[in-house]
């Protein structure tokens, strides 16, 4: 996988921003799906969910530290790779070192000479720097943690907006419906297809996942 790094205005790439968003989905969606409207007070689900708030914020922040130390992790790895390239004393030994690198689509077309000119270029070239943590990582951290939790909020705030835990409900479930259908939506412009059928097929698969995570316990 290449760095994770971008410049500034990429410090995400769209598919890992959907990702996030969905994973904030489905936790805040375990809590909702698990309460029982009928048998609870209205100060008990307000409590709970508050208490389900608390949490999302303390998982963001682990997502974000782990999104951190991979993409970390991710840097590492493309550096030595490219020492090793530049290490390498036989030609040839450099060329299948960099094919291992590149991605499989531009490896496939990529002639031996066109390889050859990349690993002088790479020989010549100044040595990687080692990867050091800095702004853009604690930036892609508190990202990953600021989308984990935002997403959340347009789930609970019915039950703490509304007296009515039953209109609640029903206006939090279509909430999340929405975001459910609009987050499978963004993700075909990423991989390319229908917005409306993989937006559906998002709706399908969030509710599948939050009612097994509620079947086991989650």
């Amino acid at each position: 996988m290449a760095s994770r790094m971008r410049p500034f205005q990429r410090i995400m790439e769209p598919a890992d921003r959907i990702a996030e968003v969905m994973f904030g989905l489905i936790m805040a969606l375990t809590f909702t799906g698990s309460i029982s409207i009928s048998d609870a007070g209205r100060n008990d689900v307000r409590a709970m969910l508050i208490g389900a708030l608390g949490c999302n914020i303390a998982w963001g922040l682990i997502d974000g530290i782990f999104y951190v130390m991979i993409g970390f992790a991710d840097r590492g790895r493309d550096a030595r790779a490219l020492q090793a390239v530049r290490n390498a004393d036989d030609p040839a030994q450099a060329k299948a070192l960099l094919a291992q690198t590149l991605p499989d689509e531009v490896t496939a077309v990529l002639t031996e000479q066109q390889l050859e000119r990349v690993r002088v270029t790479l020989k010549q070239a100044p040595p990687p720097i080692p990867p050091t943590p800095g702004v853009r990582d604690l930036l892609a951290g508190l990202a990953v943690a600021s989308l984990v939790f935002g997403s959340t909020l347009p789930i609970a705030l019915p039950f703490l907006l509304f007296q009515d835990g039953q209109l609640a409900m029903r206006v939090s479930n279509g909430i999340a419906i929405a975001m459910l259908f609009v987050a499978g939506a963004l993700y075909a412009r990423v991989v390319g297809g229908r917005a409306w059928l993989i937006g559906a097929v998002m709706v399908v698969l969030g509710i599948a996942l939050v009612a097994m995570t509620i079947a086991l316990g989650g």
